[in-house]
């Protein structure tokens, strides 16, 4: 368990942060971006989450997802190594599968799309679009952290981690049309602002 008896604690003053492996790295780090994204995710979901708008199912899923972000920052954080003293927490190939499904159950109801989509309709739609854009940034840290690590037990990222937030993303877009379905659906976006397009 975590044990919080002091929020600060001056180690980070030379710009320095410990990972899950107890190592240091500059906090300008990719991996250390990686999962920051994905705490700044997290907090772009509660922000949605707190409008009280959503349906108490599409509610209980969104806070397991903050719960699940928090295990996905936790496998960022940590190295993998062909061994541990105490097991990591890992992001596993079930949880891309359960958002997958989730996607489908959703997505189910949905008017196909003719057009792209903006931001908006009800509040917590455009909150859920905000949350997109910043799970598909946490995804592009994600995969600069692979880039930079490889995928190797020898330092590596879990690429699970990039997957599930792809996933997530995609989850998200699909949430945030669900919850305009009653009050008027998407709204669309048109070529040009709706102007007349002069002939060229």
């Amino acid at each position: 368990m975590v044990v919080l008896s002091r929020i600060y604690t001056r180690t980070g003053d030379d710009g320095t942060t410990a990972l899950g492996d107890f190592s240091r790295v500059p906090k300008t780090d990719v991996r250390l971006q990686a999962y920051a994204d994905c705490d700044e995710t997290g907090s772009a979901i509660g922000v949605a989450l707190t409008v009280g708008e959503l349906a108490d199912d599409v509610a209980a899923l969104l806070q397991r997802v903050q719960n699940d972000l928090f295990d996905v920052g936790a496998d960022l954080c940590t190295p993998l190594a062909p061994s541990y003293q105490h097991p990591p927490l890992r992001v596993k190939a079930e949880w891309v599968a359960e958002l997958e499904a989730a996607c489908d159950t959703y997505g189910e109801p949905l008017p196909t799309l003719r057009s792209f989509i903006l931001a908006g309709g009800s509040t917590a739609s455009a909150y859920l679009h905000v949350a997109r854009t910043v799970a598909r940034r946490a995804e592009r840290s994600t995969w600069h952290a692979i880039e930079a690590y490889g995928t190797g037990e020898d330092g590596g990222v879990n690429p699970l981690t990039a997957q599930y937030l792809n996933r997530l993303s995609d989850l998200l877009f699909i949430l945030a049309r669900h919850a305009n379905l009653e009050r008027g659906g998407d709204v669309l976006w048109q070529p040009g602002g709706g102007r007349e397009q002069a002939p060229s």
